[in-house]
């Protein structure tokens, strides 16, 4: 019975994989070019387009609820729906390859940042460019880019370690995120996200599924601003590593406390 649990968990996870795929396809070649006939020029343009995947990642999610293989627990969710609109920075560690799919199924209207390879994919290229999301190719000019977007009153999403933490692994932030920070004055809305067992992870595959399926916690934390995490540290020259010192120790401290109550 646990191999037939976990062969029709794969058999999920491998539609929703396809439909987000192939959907790709169909948004750029259908519904994105039509969306273009609303008001408000290239920005309502764009944030139709984001509605719509928001609407298509939250379908994704409910699949993969309805077909076990994951249960998705918020905690504090009106503090992300708050966000709405606002030059939020949202940072988030990043335990599960599933991440930015439920964190953009939840925050609305939300820009984040893609790989290079995935801003050229033939599957999903067309999709994130039209959705005004921003490639990583060129650190420098990203963390302008990301100031000017968050400026405009988008939220935006990034995870500072730049890719899923190994399970057990100590978190470790590249200094991006907090460049971002300082150079924008955006606050920060930190989200602690759990993955209980480990699924999608960095070292494992996508077709390697708990036979009980898994369970991903959000949880939004109230909004910080830079300057009080540096009054926490003895800022000396660079505030860039001072701040990615204070982001990594407040979500280190956040998420062992996490388990410490579990335990």
């Amino acid at each position: 019975m646990s191999t037939l649990n976990s062969l029709w968990r794969v058999c999920v996870v491998a539609f929703c994989f396809a439909l987000v795929g192939l959907g790709g396809l169909f948004y750029v070649a259908t519904i994105f070019p039509a969306l273009r006939l609303g008001p408000g020029g290239r920005a309502g343009h764009t944030r139709r387009v984001r509605a719509v995947i928001r609407r298509s990642f939250q379908g994704v999610v409910w699949i993969l609820r309805a077909g076990g293989v994951m249960r998705v627990e918020r905690r504090n969710a009106d503090l992300l729906a708050a966000s709405r609109g606002k030059p939020v920075l949202v940072l988030a560690n990043h335990p599960s390859y599933l991440d930015i799919l439920v964190l953009l199924a939840l925050i609305p209207d939300a820009l984040c940042v893609v790989k290079s390879y995935v801003w050229w994919n033939p599957f999903y290229g067309g999709v994130v460019r039209a959705a005004g999301y921003l490639s990583n190719d060129d650190p420098e000019k990203l963390v302008e880019a990301c100031a000017v977007a968050l400026r405009e009153g988008s939220p935006l999403i990034i995870f500072p370690e730049g890719t899923r933490t190994s399970p057990g692994a100590p978190l470790h932030f590249m200094r991006g995120a907090a460049r971002i920070a300082l150079a924008s004055g955006a606050a920060i809305q930190p989200i602690l996200l759990r993955c209980d067992p480990p699924a999608f992870t960095r070292t494992g595959h996508w077709y390697q599924q708990p036979s009980s399926g898994f369970r991903m916690t959000v949880e939004a934390k109230p909004l910080i601003g830079a300057a009080a995490l540096l009054a926490e540290e003895s800022v000396q020259g660079f505030k860039p590593r001072a701040l990615t010192r204070a982001l990594e120790r407040f979500f280190t401290t956040e998420l062992e406390g996490y388990e410490r109550a579990s335990a």
